[in-house]
């Protein structure tokens, strides 16, 4: 029997939607929670969890919170080991969730969580067994993530299966939150963890190099800044892309968040996703939106404030998808990837998109359905 170990981080990612661009640290976590926030970590478990139901797998967790209540509800009958104190989790409990689950022996550790979480897991065990996450976080720089929630259960389902899947070196990276949300990424290498390599469904590093092309994004800025129309709501996400058609308007632009612009005037900065539903609710609105350079994701990193009900909200014809083709010649064919927290949301977004890559000059793409 294939013996899968979970740990579950319950408050990755709860900065996301608050507008904090991440969740380390005790106070930032409160802070995210006393504004509203609600932890995805464990519903984006479930999701993964759900691919893998019916197999022949036994399932070794943490307590409650931690990976307990989430195996349970998808259908799961877990062994239970450790302890934790129930809604005071913290990174020790990460560390030491790992480092027992390596002592019941289990074939492969899935976790749920951002880069915080993965340097936990990385310090704890290094490459004693193989590990791959789920992400929920903000920040997502490490390659130990599956491109999706639903993807991480796809490669456990191969490894069950008994299908040959190569087992390799990833990367962990994190950034300096306080510097992130001043706008400044600063990447660090911290180590490697064994990962299974399935390239459709694993995470590329991401490429934090900054885009050279200026002439490029002047012309994609000037075709974004000729389609905007009258009286109508343009939330312009995060990203340098994004940021030059910003620029080229004349607005202050927050590079690492999400801004609402209308009729060439800044309505509001760094919106939380609450905020970004009661702003627009019944008007006229639009997306403008870069992908990450190196991941090709376009929602669910870096961008929690666009949340499905959003997403939904807006629907495809709507979302502005703007990029460099050197930007998109760099993921070598991979698709666009989706990850809203939300399936019926993802496969609506799914599909074949046209991407802005000049003036009057756009490029169809494929969007997959993970």
């Amino acid at each position: 029997m294939f013996k899968l170990g979970l740990i579950i981080n319950p408050l990755a990612g709860v900065g996301g939607s608050v507008a904090l661009k991440g969740s380390d640290g005790e106070d930032t976590a409160r802070e995210a929670l006393q504004r509203g926030a609600e932890p995805k970590a464990g519903i984006r478990t479930q999701q993964a969890l759900q691919v893998i139901q019916g197999l022949d797998i036994q399932l070794v967790t943490y307590p409650a919170e931690m990976g307990e209540d989430v195996a349970r509800a998808a259908g799961f009958s877990p062994v239970v080991i450790g302890s934790i104190q129930s809604g005071q989790t913290t990174a020790e409990d990460t560390l030491q969730a790992a480092r027992d689950l390596v002592a019941e022996n289990v074939d492969i550790i899935l976790f749920a969580g951002g880069d915080g979480t993965a340097r936990n897991i990385c310090d704890a065990i290094s490459e004693e067994v193989p590990v791959l996450g789920v992400p929920a976080g903000v920040k997502i720089h490490s390659g130990v993530y599956a491109v999706t929630p639903k993807a991480a259960g796809e490669i456990i389902a191969m490894l069950v299966k008994g299908e040959l899947v190569t087992l390799g070196d990833q990367e962990v990276r994190d950034i300096d939150e306080d510097a992130f949300r001043e706008g400044k990424v600063r990447a660090k290498y911290y180590g490697e963890l064994l990962v299974p390599q399935e390239h459709r469904y694993l995470q590329h590093v991401k490429n934090g190099a900054k885009e050279s092309e200026e002439l490029v994004l002047d012309d994609i800025a000037a075709d974004i800044i000729e389609r905007m129309e009258t009286d109508q709501y343009y939330i312009m996400g995060s990203g340098s892309t994004v940021a030059a058609v910003m620029e080229q308007m004349g607005l202050e632009n927050t590079l690492l968040g999400v801004d609402l612009v209308k009729d060439g005037e800044l309505v509001a900065s760094d919106c939380t996703a609450e905020q970004l539903l009661q702003l627009t609710e019944g008007e006229a609105c639009q997306l403008v939106i870069t992908l990450i350079g190196g991941q090709g994701h376009i929602i669910g990193r870096g961008n929690q404030q666009l949340s499905p009900a959003l997403l939904k909200r807006l629907g495809k014809q709507n979302i502005n998808v703007i990029a460099t083709k050197t930007k998109l010649q760099a993921l070598d064919g991979r698709p666009l990837i989706v990850d809203s927290g939300d399936p019926e949301v993802n496969k609506l977004l799914s599909g074949v998109i046209p991407v802005i890559t000049g003036y009057h000059d756009s490029v169809l793409y494929r969007v997959a359905d993970y």
